[in-house]
Order: structure tokens, then sequence, then C-alpha cells
């Protein structure tokens, strides 16, 4: 079962800030492309505790859609890189 909360509550804005800059770099996103970053809490078996979950609205109703294994706060420049690769 997933639970959602909101991430700008239990999570540093600074952070937040910094993620959605890299995601923008790593990604080569344009000013006009949003890009939304929410952290899920999931209480299923095998699941991570807190995982973070990036959204690139690049396409209306379609977004391209990342899940890092860890909370926002513990998110590195490197793990946004890795998801290009991925």
């Amino acid at each position: 079962m997933l639970k959602f909360f909101n991430s700008q509550k239990q999570s540093d804005p600074q952070q937040l800030i910094q993620v959605k800059s890299w995601v923008s770099q790593a990604f080569d996103l344009s000013e006009d492309i949003s890009v939304m970053i929410t952290q899920l809490q999931c209480t299923e078996e095998g699941c991570p505790p807190i995982e973070t979950v990036i959204a690139i609205m690049e396409t209306p109703g379609k977004p391209r859609q990342y899940k890092i294994h860890k909370p926002l706060a513990e998110v590195k420049q490197t793990d946004i890189v890795s998801l290009t690769t991925d």
C-alpha cells in the first residue's frame, strides 16, 4: 500500500530546488518544462520505506517518471545523472 505525503513539508525546500535543478541539467530541459518531485511512503514488504519520484512533464498526460529508492533529503547529483543512463 502506498501512502502519499507532502514532500515540501517533510523535506528541506532548498534540497527540492537543488534536485529540480539537477534534473533540468541532467536531462537538458528547457525552462518551460515542469519537473514534479514527490516522496512516497510504502508499507508493502520488499518496498523501500520512502522513495523519491521524479516526473518530467514534457508531453501532456504522458510524463517521464523515475524513482530513486531513498528520501529526497538523501538524493545526490549522481543519483540524478544515473537516471539518464538507465
